[in-house]
């Protein structure tokens, strides 16, 4: 089973730009316990809206800690 962290993303439609274009490679956040979450930015492509990305995230990482996939669990979208 692959590790997972719920987190909370709050990006504004310029902010999720600015990692499109690879000016921000890493997203930082925090997860709902609390931990400090780095993934990379191109994750972002899957969950975007309009109105940016807002909400409730699901992360899964590898067993060596990679990022592998994101989906959303609840919140705005």
């Amino acid at each position: 089973m692959m590790p997972m962290i719920d987190v909370v993303i709050e990006l504004s439609p310029d902010a999720c730009l600015a990692h499109y274009e690879g000016r921000v490679g890493m997203v930082h956040t925090r997860s709902l316990d609390g931990r400090s979450v780095a993934f990379p930015a191109e994750a972002l492509r899957r969950v975007v809206t309009h109105d940016g990305v807002h909400g409730i995230f699901r992360l899964h990482f590898s067993a060596e800690g990679r990022f592998e996939s994101i989906r959303r669990l609840g919140g705005a979208g």
